[in-house]
C-alpha cells in the first residue's frame, strides 16, 4: 500500500481524534489562544466591511492567526478534493441503505445524498427546507450558543467552562432530536 493510498483511506478514531486533541494544547501553550471556527467569520466580516458596525469594531488583527487555520482548513479541502479524494463508492452499511431507501434516498455524488443535495432539489419543498432552512438553524444556533460545536466541545470541555458543557449537551439533545425526529418527518414530504 503507498501513501497515496492509505491517506485516502477514513483514519481510524484512535488517530484522527487524538490529533485534533492535540490542537487544544499546542494552542494554550504556543500563545494562549482559543480553538474555535465560528468567530473566523466575526474576523472577515470585521476586516471586510466597512460599516460602524458596534460587533465588529475591535482588534481583529489580534486574532489573524485565526484567519490563517481557516485559509488552511480551506486549503487542506481543496487538496484532498483534487489529489487524495477515494473514487471508490462510499460503502453504507446495509442497515442505513436500506432505512435511506425507504425514504427514496438511493443516489449519492461522493459523500452527499443527491436526491437530498442537488440543483434539482433545491427548486422543491424539501431542497430549501434542508439547505436554507438549516443552513439558518446552525448559524442561529451557533450565535445564540456563543461559539460552534468545535470552540464548545473541544476547545471549551478541555478547560472545563460550565456554558461549554451546557452548549455541549443541547448540540448533541439537538442532533439526537433532528436525527431521530425531525429529519424522518422532513425525508417525507
Amino acid at each position: 500500500m503507498t501513501f497515496f493510498d492509505w491517506i485516502r483511506e477514513p483514519w481510524p478514531w484512535y488517530v484522527a481524534g487524538p490529533l485534533i486533541g492535540l490542537i487544544v494544547p499546542a494552542l494554550l501553550i504556543l500563545g494562549n489562544k482559543s480553538f474555535g471556527l465560528s468567530s473566523s467569520l466575526r474576523h472577515i466580516c470585521a476586516a471586510c466591511v466597512p460599516a460602524k458596525i458596534p460587533f465588529f469594531q475591535y482588534n481583529w488583527r489580534k486574532e489573524g492567526w485565526n484567519l490563517f487555520f481557516v485559509g488552511g482548513i480551506l486549503l487542506g479541502g481543496i487538496i484532498s478534493a483534487v489529489w487524495l479524494s477515494n473514487p471508490n463508492p462510499v460503502v453504507l452499511h446495509p442497515d442505513l441503505a436500506l432505512e435511506l431507501k425507504g425514504y427514496g434516498i438511493t443516489r449519492f455524488d461522493g459523500l452527499v445524498p443527491a436526491d437530498l443535495f442537488s440543483w434539482d432539489q433545491l427548486f422543491t419543498l424539501r431542497g430549501p427546507l434542508m439547505m436554507v432552512g438549516g443552513g439558518f438553524l446552525v448559524g442561529f444556533g451557533t450565535r445564540y450558543a456563543g461559539g460552534c460545536t468545535s470552540g464548545h466541545a473541544i476547545m471549551g470541555l478541555s478547560t472545563l467552562q460550565w456554558p461549554s458543557l451546557v452548549a455541549t449537551c443541547c448540540f448533541m439533545a439537538g442532533g439526537f432530536l433532528m436525527a431521530n425526529f425531525i429529519l424522518p418527518f422532513i425525508l417525507n414530504l
